[in-house]
């Protein structure tokens, strides 16, 4: 019993995956949450834009003109926010998707009041249909729904027959339960294409070998940083010192592993917040967002270098594993990748003809 108790808790509150898994994918959720509902206010404008009009000359309709223009009104305002000012992970839009579902179920009430005589038709169905086009957690929008079902009812007690209204108690129970279960259904299966997605994208991001990024990684990363406003980093690029020479006299196996060994210093060396990754062959990238410090550059070349020869090992252990370093140091003159590259493929072709196992600074 406690397992099945525990098993709906995870459902209702995080789609049946991991607490902190579920909340590594909340951007993703309301980012597509955003992209649903944008369709939909403009859907809604010509909804109830269309029920203002007919309201005009329909005498069923009349009664309800004000409702109608104030929904027609409100979905204008909302489609504008949603096309042009709101962001699209931002809580204030979250909310104002949740505003926008009560803004329907307050129109499937009032076609209820017009027809006393039969049974809600439309309130029902939204029942079912609204949860299904939001991500959230299962238990925000099962309170939205038993809220809304219950004041329904209260409402509709003072306009339907008893027997009308014994109808619509029991189908809102039925449809308010089975709009939770299409929820959290839904909710379960779109949050688990999220974890597919990231899990593809990042095994997509890494360098096989090593496990660090790979280049089309290491590049989108890069010109992610440029584009923001810190003006401070430094990029190393380091090569294994006659590579060729280690494949040619123990073996590409050995050659293999001089990198992974290579990769494991520098994942150890950095903060994983720092962008480390293999470019490709026997060269690494790492940028340290944030620091333009001449020193500091200079400190963690030798560290580097130093720390290179003591620990990679080979089978020959008098052959020792050396690296050069080019490093380039951004101070937000560079806007792309390819142009602080440059900088460092230059400090490193340098620092191999003159300062064999050093560096240089560009």
């Amino acid at each position: 019993m406690k397992k099945i108790l525990t098993t709906l808790k995870n459902y209702l509150c995080y789609c049946g995956i991991d607490k902190d898994e579920y909340n590594s994918l909340k951007k993703e959720a309301y980012v597509t949450n955003f992209q649903v509902w944008k369709v939909l206010h403009i859907l809604m404008v010509l909804a109830f834009g269309g029920l203002f009009i007919n309201s005009l000359f329909v005498d069923s309709l009349k009664a309800n003109t004000i409702f109608y223009l104030i929904a027609f009104i409100y979905s204008i305002v909302s489609a504008v926010l949603f096309l042009f000012i709101l962001k699209k992970d931002s809580l204030i839009a979250q909310f104002y998707i949740y505003l926008s579902i009560v803004v329907l179920f307050v129109e499937g009430a009032l076609v209820a009041t017009h027809r006393p005589d039969d049974l809600a038709v439309t309130f029902m169905v939204l029942l079912i249909i609204t949860p299904m086009f939001m991500i959230d957690k299962p238990f925000f929008m099962s309170f939205v729904l038993v809220i809304a079902s219950t004041i329904f009812l209260i409402w509709m007690y003072k306009i339907k027959s008893y027997d009308k209204w014994i109808g619509d108690l029991v189908n809102a129970i039925t449809f308010t339960f089975v709009g939770i279960f299409l929820h959290i259904i839904t909710n379960s299966i779109r949050i688990r294409e999220f974890v597919y997605m990231k899990q593809i994208n990042i095994q997509k991001d890494l360098d096989d070998l090593t496990g660090l990024m790979n280049k089309g990684a290491i590049i989108r990363n890069i010109n992610a940083f440029l584009a923001t406003s810190v003006n401070k980093g430094i990029l190393f690029m380091c090569d294994v010192d006659k590579f060729k020479s280690i494949n040619d006299t123990f073996g590409h196996d050995v050659g293999d592993d001089v990198l992974k060994q290579v990769g494991e210093y520098l994942s150890n060396k950095f903060s994983k917040t720092h962008i480390i990754g293999r470019f490709g062959g026997d060269e690494f990238i790492v940028f340290l967002e944030g620091e333009d410090d001449l020193a500091v550059a200079s400190n963690l070349a030798r560290e580097i270098n130093a720390d290179i020869e003591k620990y990679i090992k080979t089978p020959d252990s008098n052959f020792h594993v050396n690296m050069t370093i080019g490093i380039a140091i951004y101070r937000g003159e560079e806007k792309y990748y390819s142009e602080i590259f440059k900088k460092a493929d230059i400090a490193l072709y340098d620092a191999k003809n003159t300062a064999k196992s050093g560096f240089i600074i560009n």
